[in-house]
């Protein structure tokens, strides 16, 4: 009788899991045929703009977004190529009066909010008005709404502005106390990547790194909101300093924002500005719905590809989220075999990673490069691995507060003999069948003449790192490696060391392509292509949702668990930035 129950409940079991798969993918093809409805615009509209999301380089697709369930977001969301595309198209776009920024919160890095700011001010070379309100302005938020004609605040609300602080979590206490000790082979003086697992404060030279980049954003930051504000910037250098705006009113007396209004007055304003009457509701459109009646239909033979380098660089084939060497190479060298393509941007943004995966992604970037022009456009940051396939290309556009540079290699092995045997009365014996067979193990420590082994790998690929960075630059390897050893730099700081040709966007990238491939008709294709949306949700949904719980427990919190789990990933050499900077 057990045995019946048995597989009952396993027959049950199955049934009920084929169903909700069942069930899904029934979802999933209801939401792709039905995504395809262009979204009706109004004349007299006006483009309701909320970047509440994570935006990330180009939209990705997921059919079950809408449904929001599960851990997915009900709320659609847009990359950053879609978020540009749509600005320049309501620019011309007659039944488009105007742009509504709804700045209650910005996901996004100071490189990317720099993107869309760039496409605001050009929109409003139109003549249309952008209007931008927020209860509460966080100083990425304040910096994205100050390219508008009027800023307005809630009369309770609150700007954020005091300046630029970075702020870096160190594990070194939380090791010792666990016996883990972090084995740790590097070459740079500036390459920090391993301090938070080492010691317990900043080292001195990567304070200096730190304030030097730090002051570098702060200042384009400034004289940004100082050119939109018509307020000096000494002058906002000081508000800041002094933490002079403390409530709404001082907004407004510093000339930070132009009146305060409830959310009803803004609307009134709105309504007026596109000759509505105020009993009337506002007729608008979020900038997402917009995106599927704002495609450009190009059909030159002529073609450009952008390739999206994002995220952490790994071997293998990666996902939207991190960059494998295998997907990335692999679309290089389609593209570098298509002769409709004629010229290429590589758009980067990448705190870099292994740096084998990062040799296999610049060996195709050279390759390509003797066949077609290679334009690199760097996004929020596009440090150590992530220059490292910069390097070989023919130019290279970065923001002004792009972090790139970091140019310097590092490896960790933990030594966690101490951690088995004391706390978990764990121990280990066994035979190997050569010397060096158990090296890297993390039941024990390595031996002087292992560190010296892995140290002089570690130096030779930093060796050939600086080679090919000086070969790609036209520089000695001798200047590389004195502006090397793992310093990071600024968009602006990089330029002037010759680490970048030219501070721009992407657009910017784009047409300096065109230009050196002589193009004047082309259209623009974009590469890797994305993973059909149900196969990469039945590949990711588990850990989707087992991440959203994570996320919802942990709060804001969730980022140092994705330090330190990434760091605990690390396998091989890496090339990668110190750490994630969090910018306050």
């Amino acid at each position: 009788m057990k045995q019946f129950f048995k597989f009952l409940f396993a027959s049950m079991l199955g049934f009920i899991l084929s169903f909700l798969l069942l069930f899904f993918i029934l979802i999933a093809i209801v939401a792709i045929s039905s995504g395809d409805e262009n979204a009706e615009v109004a004349d007299n509209s006006v483009m309701h703009i909320n970047l509440d999301y994570p935006i990330k380089e180009r939209t990705v697709k997921s059919p079950f977004a809408k449904f929001g369930f599960l851990g997915f977001d009900s709320k659609k969301t847009l990359g950053l190529n879609d978020i540009l595309a749509n600005i320049k198209s309501a620019k011309t776009d007659d039944r488009i009066k105007g742009i509504y920024i709804d700045a209650s919160s910005v996901s996004a890095g100071f490189a990317t909010i720099e993107e869309i700011r760039y496409a605001l001010l050009d929109f409003k070379k139109s003549g249309k008005f952008i209007i931008a309100y927020s209860e509460v302005y966080s100083q990425g938020a304040y910096y994205l709404a100050s390219a508008a004609d009027k800023v307005y605040l809630n009369p309770e609300g609150l700007i954020d502005f005091r300046g630029f602080s970075s702020q870096i979590p160190f594990f070194k206490g939380a090791l010792d106390k666990l016996e883990i000790e972090a084995q740790v082979i590097k070459v740079g003086t500036y390459k920090s990547a391993v301090e938070p697992f080492i010691l317990d404060k900043m080292s001195d030279p990567n304070r200096k790194q730190v304030t030097s980049f730090l002051g570098s954003l702060y200042d384009h930051f400034l004289n940004g909101i100082s050119n939109s504000r018509k307020v000096p910037k000494d002058t906002l250098f000081n508000i800041a300093n002094n933490a002079l705006v403390r409530n709404a009113n001082d907004a407004v007396k510093y000339k930070l924002a132009d009146g305060l209004r409830y959310k009803d007055q803004v609307l009134d304003d709105l309504k007026s500005r596109t000759g509505l009457d105020r009993k009337k509701d506002l007729k608008s459109i979020s900038l997402e719905e917009y995106s599927s009646s704002s495609e450009e239909d190009n059909t030159s033979d002529n073609k450009i590809a952008i390739i999206y380098a994002s995220g952490e660089i790994t071997g293998g084939e990666g996902d939207e989220n991190t960059m494998g060497s295998e997907r990335i190479s692999r679309a290089i060298r389609k593209i570098r075999f298509d002769n409709k393509i004629k010229a290429v941007v590589l758009r980067i943004n990448s705190p870099g990673g292994s740096a084998l995966a990062s040799d296999v992604i610049w060996r195709e970037v050279v390759l390509t490069k003797k066949i077609k022009p290679v334009i690199v456009s760097m996004g929020d940051v596009a440090a150590s691995g992530g220059y490292y396939i910069a390097c070989g290309a023919d130019s290279i556009y970065a923001e002004p507060n792009t972090i790139t540079g970091s140019i310097g290699v590092f490896g960790i092995i933990p030594n966690m003999q101490k951690f088995f045997n004391n706390k978990l009365g764990i121990t280990f014996d066994g035979v190997k069948t050569g010397q060096f067979a158990d090296l890297g193990s993390v039941n024990r420590p390595l031996t002087d003449f292992e560190k010296s082994l892995i140290q002089k790998e570690v130096n030779n690929i930093y060796s050939g790192f600086t080679k090919k960075v000086a070969e790609g630059r036209k520089k000695t390897q001798t200047y590389i490696d004195s502006i090397g050893q793992g310093r990071v730099w600024s968009g602006k700081e990089a330029l002037g060391i010759g680490l970048v040709d030219r501070l721009g966007n992407i657009n910017d990238a784009i047409k300096s392509a065109s230009k050196k491939a002589k193009l004047k008709d082309y259209k623009v294709v974009e590469y890797p292509s994305q993973k059909d949306p149900i196969k990469s949700f039945l590949d990711q949904s588990s850990n989707d949702v087992k991440m959203y719980f994570v996320k919802q427990e942990l709060g804001s919190n969730y980022l140092y668990y994705e330090q330190l789990k990434s760091a605990l990933k690390f396998s091989g050499i890496q090339t990668r930035l110190p750490y994630d900077f969090i910018i306050n």
